[in-house]
């Protein structure tokens, strides 16, 4: 569905964002792309929905050239930005219908039918969308990118501002989206979000792409193995975490009896913070 080869970007001249990228998206898939704040995620996306054309190397959607593709292209993909984008003066409905008199009305889904979905509450649907709280602007965003009911949706930090109800609820439509054969592009710095949701994930640094693989692969590579040991010296209960590598030859340490051993899954986190040397701030 969606094809990246040899991408490079740069804003000033000399000054690479990008550095020739390559990955590519099956139909149907939830990929995540992940990094900290200016490693490169949000310049993607705007390359991949056309925002910015000014690139090198091949970017392919559907097996066609971005570049190359029409206005079209719009009616394919859906675009939720990570700061809501409404106009505020108008209220859920009106934001609705505007922006879906762009698209064929044989594609809109039904108005009140996505407000119900993102649990817009209907005592606000009427109402100004600057009296909205953050939570509840993005419910209404959410709901503007789904009533064009794409077949590809770019989603840029999609739980951010919502309460843990709101985020689950996210969660459970991005997979709905899926099921119905939607192909999902998330950029986040949100370990837990990706790790939950994503098919696969790539790690971005300084516009370089460090590892991809699915979630389960990032964690439980050989490197990444690690044992939590509970044993007993001198009558006192000890505790260590080790690599597996430090216990294939016996333990390095002096006991009277183990107690316990189990395996311990890094979290998605400690994965990139070991691939890449960074954190996510």
């Amino acid at each position: 569905m969606i094809q990246v080869k040899n991408l490079n970007f740069s804003y000033k001249k000399g000054v690479p964002v990008l550095k020739d990228i390559d990955f590519s998206i099956e139909k149907g898939e939830i990929f995540g792309f992940l990094g900290p704040n200016g490693s490169g995620k949000s310049t993607t996306q705007k390359i991949l929905t056309g925002l910015l054309k000014d690139y090198s190397g091949e970017v392919k959607i559907a097996g066609k050239e971005i570049r190359k593709q029409g206005i079209d292209i719009y009616k394919d993909i859906g675009v939720l930005f990570e700061l809501p984008y409404l106009y505020t003066s108008l209220s859920a409905v009106d934001n609705l219908e505007y922006f879906g008199s762009f698209y064929p009305k044989e594609q809109l889904r039904d108005i009140n039918e996505v407000l119900e979905l993102v649990d817009l509450k209907k005592e606000y649907r009427r109402k100004p969308i600057k009296k909205y709280s953050k939570g509840m602007r993005q419910r209404a965003s959410f709901a503007r990118v789904l009533m064009s009911n794409p077949n590809i949706l770019f989603l840029d930090e999609p739980i951010s501002g919502l309460d843990p109800s709101g985020a689950i609820l996210f969660k459970n439509i991005i997979r709905e989206e899926q099921a119905k054969g939607k192909t999902i592009f998330i950029t986040t710095h949100n370990m837990y979000v990706a790790d939950e949701l994503c098919d696969r994930i790539a790690f971005i640094i300084d516009g370089d792409i460090k590892a991809l693989d699915t979630p389960k692969n990032l964690k439980n590579s050989e490197d990444h193995g690690f044992v939590d040991i509970e044993y007993e010296l001198n009558g006192i209960i000890e505790n260590v975490t080790l690599h597996t590598k430090e216990i294939l030859n016996g333990f390095p340490f002096t006991y009277d009896k183990i107690k316990s051993i189990h395996t311990k899954e890094l979290s998605m986190e400690d994965v990139f913070v070991k691939v890449t040397g960074r954190g996510l701030k």
